[in-house]
């Protein structure tokens, strides 16, 4: 199963926000799923919030769930991606 992890990713520092997508990565991996995390997404000031969130729908249109991580409904990206991927 594909599966893209959403999560509160904007305002937190960077390396938290790598090591707690990448755990649930290395969860979800042992149980033989193909994992997608958008954190890994290179970070440029000149893309816009609203331009990552086109590049994770289109993630999320090729997956076949979405695990969401605890602090997601802090997350205005992640709440769009829950919404979204319903």
């Amino acid at each position: 199963m594909k599966i893209y992890i959403a999560g509160k990713i904007s305002g937190l520092n960077r390396s938290n926000v790598i090591q707690k997508f990448e755990a649930a990565q290395k969860s979800l991996l042992k149980k033989g799923h193909q994992v997608f995390i958008p954190c890994i997404l290179p970070a440029y000031e000149e893309v816009s919030h609203e331009d990552y969130l086109h590049i994770c729908y289109a993630i999320i249109d090729v997956c076949d769930a979405v695990y969401m991580l605890s602090d997601w409904q802090q997350s205005k990206g992640a709440r769009l991606e829950y919404e979204y991927a319903i």
